[in-house]
């Protein structure tokens, strides 16, 4: 029997290996997600595509639940727990029906005891592992790493959190965003929340310096996302040279001298002042820094650098100049930081050399020299 050019095409086209994970992101309650997520559902189901919402929390809001009741819906699943009735989301449902896209709101839930999983981006990466598609959302108070910055701005405690780890699994992030001013004028219209609860968060949550706070924080995460999601372009471009960086990346080299934490938090500064990401350097050419003494130094000088968030680097090379050019070429460094004690005679003339045959092998960065004291 002779095959349809659509069979055709789906014997030629590579085996889905896994779902596509997409993330409607946002910076408080109100700013469009579930509605950006459901207008995406429906325009993929004009397309021909097979959609099913999992679950969608409309919080009472009109316009949701119109655009939710377009698209079939999997029944949730009851569950009781200590005497009261429960209804999550059934992923055993959603497997079994099979779509190639489900919509799962609020990733961060917490599943009721008796579930399948216990969080819900569990759920999500199981339907993932079966290669349906699937669109999401979350708030970035959510993100585990932001929840103490989020209780220092806002002086709440976000207790249902994802781990940092799984926005590496995100293909897509989409960020649902509307001014701090626009969202309050949503919650005074009760577009967010009914209106007698209005007053309340406008003095609290909502207040315009939380807003602007967790709104910057969202744009960050975004920011480093699009970053990361350049690395395979950057490394496949026809002209390697093209600056295609988005993000400030930070280098500063350092060594066993107790003197190298003045110049990771002089690093630190200058990344923070830039919205840029750290990475501390140590170049191990296979000699120095034996003696018990400095290795503690050393060691002591990597721990400072992880407290302060930093990404610490341990290279090992002959040549210390050659191993940060090639580091700085393979991770698309911006900026170089060289600590400098030596003043005069041959430890002067040593350093000077060590930063022109950097200068020689490394691709255009900037560098820059930082004084620090003598061991």
């Amino acid at each position: 029997m002779q095959k349809t050019p659509e069979q055709w095409l789906e014997v030629a086209a590579p085996e889905k290996k896994a779902g596509v994970f997409k993330l409607f992101l946002g910076y408080a309650p109100g700013v469009g997600k579930t509605y950006s997520m459901l207008s995406e559902a429906i325009r993929r189901q004009s397309r021909g595509e097979d959609v099913v919402i999992g679950v969608v929390e409309s919080h009472g809001r009109q316009a949701t639940k119109e655009l939710a009741a377009r698209l079939e819906t999997i029944p949730r699943k009851e569950l009781n727990y200590k005497g009261t009735t429960f209804y999550e989301m059934d992923v055993d449902a959603i497997l079994a029906r099979h779509p190639q896209v489900a919509i799962i709101d609020e990733l961060a839930h917490t599943n009721i005891d008796g579930s399948k999983h216990h969080k819900r981006y569990e759920d999500v990466l199981e339907l993932l592992d079966n290669k349906i598609d699937v669109l999401s959302t979350m708030n970035i108070q959510h993100l585990e790493s932001v929840t103490p910055l989020v209780h220092r701005i806002a002086g709440i405690i976000v207790r249902e959190t994802v781990p940092d780890w799984l926005l590496q699994r995100v293909d897509e992030i989409v960020l649902s965003d509307v001014t701090p001013e626009a969202l309050q004028t949503r919650m005074r219209r009760g577009d967010i929340y009914p209106m007698e609860r209005v007053d309340r968060a406008l003095g609290s949550f909502f207040r315009p310096s939380n807003l602007i706070a967790l709104r910057e924080i969202a744009l960050r995460h975004v920011a480093q996302v699009v970053d990361r999601s350049l690395e395979p372009y950057i490394k496949t471009e026809i002209d390697p040279n093209r600056e295609l960086q988005v993000r400030e990346r930070i280098a500063v080299g350092i060594s066993s001298n107790p003197a190298a934490q003045y110049l990771v938090a002089r690093a630190l500064r200058m990344a923070q002042a830039v919205n840029g990401e750290l990475f501390v350097v140590y170049v191990d050419i296979g000699s120095d820094d034996n003696d018990p003494e400095r290795q503690r130094s050393l060691q002591a000088n990597f721990q400072f650098a992880e407290n302060l968030g930093a990404k610490v680097v341990r290279l090992k090379n002959k040549e210390v100049a050659h191993a940060m050019a090639e580091f700085v070429r393979e991770k698309h460094i911006t900026q170089v930081i060289f600590g400098h004690s030596a003043t005069s005679g041959w430890r002067r003339y040593l350093f000077l050399s060590a930063v022109h045959r950097f200068l020689r092998d490394a691709p255009a960065v900037d560098v820059h020299i930082v004084k620090q004291q003598v061991d």
